[in-house]
């Protein structure tokens, strides 16, 4: 019986008994790169976001990954940057 090759570009699961990880960038270019290290790096990540040409869902994504992780590094000054940020999309889109 043949064993089953991972599929060049797909879902990004990954596929039973493979040697992948558990989630694979299938489009790296597409990726945006968020910095929590500092209140600074959280601002930078912030208006980065804010310039991207994404969907509004998508970039609420974003901040939020960056304020989870934040979060359970205990860094709570970097949370609120993320959190203003969220407000400040939301407040962008009802206008």
């Amino acid at each position: 019986m043949p064993k089953k090759r991972d599929p060049k570009k797909g879902t990004g699961k990954k596929p039973k008994g493979s040697g992948r990880r558990l989630y694979t960038d299938e489009n790296p270019k597409d990726t945006v790169r968020i910095k929590f290290a500092t209140p600074a790096d959280a601002r930078a990540t912030v208006a980065k976001v804010k310039k991207i040409k994404k969907p509004f869902a998508r970039k609420i994504q974003i901040l939020t990954v960056g304020e989870q992780r934040a979060k359970v590094m205990g860094k709570n000054q970097v949370v609120s940057i993320f959190k203003k940020g969220k407000e400040a999309l939301r407040k962008q889109r009802k206008a």
